[in-house]
């Protein structure tokens, strides 16, 4: 059957330049590469817990959820488990999604209306640009993490109160919290005040640092007392909390506007009960097995091994500052940061390279993720690998590029 030549010209390019995607089995290796920080999405007591809640509301024999929440997809346990992440969170309502990748374009896509900024980290997630590229505001991205031109920007465009357009106008500031490409982290508090200080409304996407940070792995957001300040958190299950969903986290009034508003939210088969129950089962672990999380301990104690390898090999300047989970060893060029993953695979380490446009060209990178059930030996056992990699005749030293 004849398919349009765009098609095959925009894969050949891929092909020439070495960064054509495909669907690979999940490597049996050392796992230093998925999101399961915590490990929950192999966790047994996590199964148990889930098959208990959908014994108790009737729901075990029940594999999908029929429809649309707005039709007949709302069964039960939607109710509960949103009860349960507002209270978990400390927030005034919280609204679930498919995915995180929902979450984000029905919270963009919808809120900011005609006329009205979005200011957008220029590192923010494919999702969060996807989302303000749909709706109808105009969009400015600002330098990552970087103050001075976000205040730039917020000078420029809420200048002029006098003026009934600025008048009519509502100003957003989105941004993560924990950046899944680098691993850094947004100076949040002083976003806060620059939000604050300029009337407008701050969206943080929370991906990364929910089940990571906080005594009971809340988020960055409430480790630092800000969840008040925030006029919408995205937090996603698909990470730390080893599942499947996103939610959104905001007013009552913001809640009302997604379900009546939101066509990632209306016009969607609701996730199963099963999804529902592992989402609460997850946060039930989470805040039963005591604060911080056991599991939590483990990981932050293994991220203080690993950056400390770092420095003992004398390899960390290659890595992207970072607290979190996510490491990353810029490699510049597609051809060598691939030749780096397969040579720590043939290691036995499941570890894979980020390639241009997935980050910008010449700061491809391996990205690499922190776990509770890594090893210290598996730990100690990655960097040496890395290190012989950096050293060796294979990787070509002029391109060292050191991190900004």
């Amino acid at each position: 059957m004849r398919q349009p030549i765009n098609l095959k010209k925009r894969l050949d390019i891929r092909k020439r330049e070495n960064s054509l995607r495909d669907v690979k089995s999940v490597y049996s290796l050392k796992d230093f590469s998925s999101n399961d920080y915590l490990g929950f999405s192999k966790n047994s007591e996590l199964g148990e817990l889930t098959n208990i809640l959908l014994e108790k509301y009737g729901l075990l024999e029940r594999n999908g959820s029929s429809g649309s929440r707005l039709l007949t997809g709302n069964h039960q346990l939607f109710n509960i488990a949103e009860e349960y992440l507002k209270k978990f969170h400390q927030s005034k309502a919280a609204l679930i999604f498919n995915s995180g990748y929902d979450a984000n374009i029905g919270l963009l896509a919808n809120v900011p209306q005609r006329g009205d900024i979005v200011l957008f980290d220029e590192l923010s997630h494919a999702s969060i640009r996807e989302g303000i590229k749909l709706g109808l505001a105009r969009a400015f991205k600002f330098r990552h993490n970087d103050l001075e031109d976000l205040e730039k920007l917020l000078k420029k465009y809420a200048s002029g109160l006098e003026d009934q357009e600025v008048k009519n106008r509502d100003i957003y500031i989105v941004t993560e919290s924990v950046f899944s490409m680098d691993g850094d982290i947004a100076p949040l508090r002083e976003i806060v005040a620059l939000s604050e200080k300029y009337n407008s409304f701050l969206i943080v996407d929370e991906a990364h640092a929910t089940g990571v940070f906080g005594q009971r792995g809340e988020g960055l957001i409430q480790e630092m007392n800000l969840e008040n300040k925030i006029f919408a958190r995205i937090i996603t299950f698909g990470k730390a909390l080893g599942c499947h969903g996103a939610a959104i986290l905001g007013h009552k009034v913001l809640k009302d506007y997604l379900i009546n508003f939101s066509r990632s939210f209306i016009y969607t088969t609701a996730l199963p009960p099963h999804s529902i129950a592992t989402i609460l089962s997850a946060y039930q672990f989470l805040e039963n097995n005591g604060a911080p999380h056991r599991n939590l301990i483990v990981l932050i104690k293994n991220i203080k091994v690993f950056k400390t390898e770092l420095e003992r090999r004398e390899i960390s300047p290659v890595f992207i500052n970072s607290s979190s989970a996510i490491q990353c060893c810029v490699i510049p060029g597609i051809d060598q940061v691939k030749k780096a993953a397969a040579f720590l695979q043939k290691k036995g380490f499941d570890v894979r390279p980020i390639l241009s446009p997935t980050v910008p060209q010449g700061k491809e990178r391996l990205r690499i993720c922190i776990h509770s059930f890594n090893t210290d030996g598996d730990i100690k056992g990655l960097v040496e690998q890395l290190t012989n990699f950096l050293k060796s005749n294979e990787y070509n030293q002029n391109s060292i590029q050191t991190p900004v």
